[in-house]
């Protein structure tokens, strides 16, 4: 494994590895050989199936959550099998990554690892975050969670609100970078003491929390007669865990799972070559094989989009009522694929894993979808500017700042420029990101800047278009932002060609265009 061997090795054996930083020794990798803790740690908890009138806290709310049967959806495409929805959205936190958080930090107490006055670090894409951070605040522990800027702002006001610390991550950092969650949280816990990571990715907890919760309920549920479950793989412990407690103890069940395009969970391994190097879907998928997914279990694997997912979670909500999350709009479109070879009388199990509510800015906005072409726009009111291009904007000469420079001389060009925003460029012209009075004063007054260099402050995530966009996409994206950025190609001799910054177009210049050019038959179309 290439965690495992880095202290020996050179920058270039591991194209992950932007530098070599100090490793714990107690340090578990995410990606070790994927095992069982078939007889040793931890402790079981064997499933009960009760429903109590009155719960001591909202930790035993946790799991149980019912199953549905899917109708309109699955008739409208000729499915023959039965087809049922398990809304883990439905947990008290929201998703079903609450059975891992609770699970993990009560056999965290039970070993002893965690106690009164412990600090909580979890590196996670949110969900899991959100259950550990439940728990904490139910307990009084201190939280602390590492996530990448990936993850919705709904996440990170939901878990802030829980009391949570949060430490955001570069969204690009792989997971063997300094830079990304798991050599960040590291390095917390050598710094905190009296703290422990909960380490999802390698936690038997996680794992065991399905194949003793989800999984049992499911058997429970369906008297031990299922046909087919399709659950999403993210650490793999759903998948892993609901998988050993159906071959248990229904062995004709399949079991399929997925994961998106531009992730490598997928087996047989060819099937993740793919041109995508990002999805917007957050909670499943990874670039390296987290330690508790055993392959094994699954019987056949999918691979998922955005365009497909996110029209499906609308759909979900929309035809079956049920308010589900970005990966349940997933796992429905595999589901329904793998339904095909189903006949009348199955019974098929589909697991929606979180809710609408960490998304309510992204796919449940038709302005979200819009922008990123998973909804059409359409020129109701035959604009003449509508399938124009960017670059046809005029635009205001801006004078880039340089990597080296220092947050005051940014700011003093800012002023001097009079604008909002700057790019930043390397030595060789590169963009590197932009500069920002927003960001600047949200870095600066939460104290979040380390150093002088205007590196620390960089605002990476922004929109972006190619000068040939048409400008129907532009007036869309400067609806809710105050800008885009317009990139062309800059080849480089011998390299791989690199974006070149040609321009911004600001809301007054993009106003400007299509109200002050020579359009005069179309005033009433501006």
């Amino acid at each position: 494994k290439c965690f495992n061997k880095i202290k020996n090795m050179e920058n270039k054996e591991c194209p992950h590895v932007e530098t070599i930083w100090d490793i714990d020794p107690n340090f578990e990798s995410p990606d070790t050989e994927s095992r069982l803790w078939e007889n040793s740690e931890p402790p079981s908890r064997p499933f009960k199936p009760e429903l109590k009138k009155i719960h001591p806290n909202i930790l035993h709310a946790i799991g149980m959550t019912p199953v549905v049967k899917l109708n309109k959806i699955p008739q409208s495409l000729g499915i023959k099998c039965d087809m049922y929805a398990k809304c883990e959205f439905l947990n008290p936190g929201g998703s079903v990554k609450d059975r891992i958080g609770y699970r993990m930090v009560l056999d965290a107490e039970e070993k002893g690892l965690v106690q009164e006055g412990s600090t909580i670090i979890e590196p996670t894409s949110g969900n899991t975050g959100i259950g550990v951070a439940l728990a904490c605040a139910v307990k009084g522990y201190k939280c602390i969670i590492v996530m990448a800027e990936k993850n919705s702002n709904e996440k990170v006001d939901t878990l802030k609100i829980l009391g949570a610390e949060i430490i955001r991550t570069p969204t690009e950092a792989g997971y063997l970078s300094p830079k990304g969650i798991f050599a960040v949280s590291q390095e917390l816990q050598k710094k905190i003491p009296n703290s422990v990571i909960m380490g999802q990715y390698s936690n038997p907890s996680n794992w065991l929390a399905h194949k003793e919760g989800t999984g049992s309920e499911l058997l429970w549920q369906f008297d031990n007669d299922i046909d087919m479950v399709v659950a999403g793989a993210g650490t793999g412990g759903t998948v892993t865990g609901i998988g050993k407690a159906l071959k248990e103890n229904c062995p004709k069940c399949k079991i399929v799972s997925f994961d998106p395009e531009g992730s490598i969970l997928a087996r047989p391994e060819p099937m993740n070559k793919s041109n995508t190097t990002f999805f917007e879907v957050e909670g499943i998928g990874y670039d390296f094989i987290p330690t508790v997914l055993k392959h094994d279990y699954v019987d056949k694997w999918y691979k998922s989009n955005d365009l497909d997912a996110f029209p499906m979670s609308r759909r979900l909500i929309a035809e079956e009522g049920l308010l589900c999350g970005g990966s349940s709009g997933a796992a429905m479109t595999i589901a329904l694929k793998a339904a095909k070879e189903l006949k009348e009388g199955d019974k098929c199990v589909v697991i929606l894993p979180d809710g609408i509510r960490n998304y309510m800015t992204k796919f449940v906005s038709d302005h979200w979808m819009q922008v990123r072409g998973f909804l059409p726009l359409e020129n109701k009111c035959d604009f003449w500017w509508w399938n124009n291009y960017a670059n046809e904007v005029p635009t205001a000469d801006l004078i880039p700042i340089q990597s080296t420079q220092t947050i005051q001389e940014a700011t003093d060009a800012l002023t001097s420029q009079g604008v909002d925003q700057l790019p930043v460029v390397s030595n060789e012209g590169h963009l590197l990101g932009l500069v920002t009075m927003e960001n600047l004063i949200t870095k600066l007054c939460e104290g979040a800047t380390n150093g002088n260099s205007i590196m620390t402050v960089l605002q990476k995530t922004f929109s972006k278009v190619k000068e040939n966009t048409n400008l129907s996409l532009v007036s869309c994206i400067l609806q809710k932002e105050h800008f885009v950025v317009v990139t062309g190609v800059a080849p480089v001799p011998c390299s791989k060609p690199q974006e070149k910054l040609l321009k911004i177009i600001t809301r007054a210049e993009f106003l400007n265009y299509i109200t002050n050019s020579n359009h005069d038959n179309d005033k009433n179309k501006l």
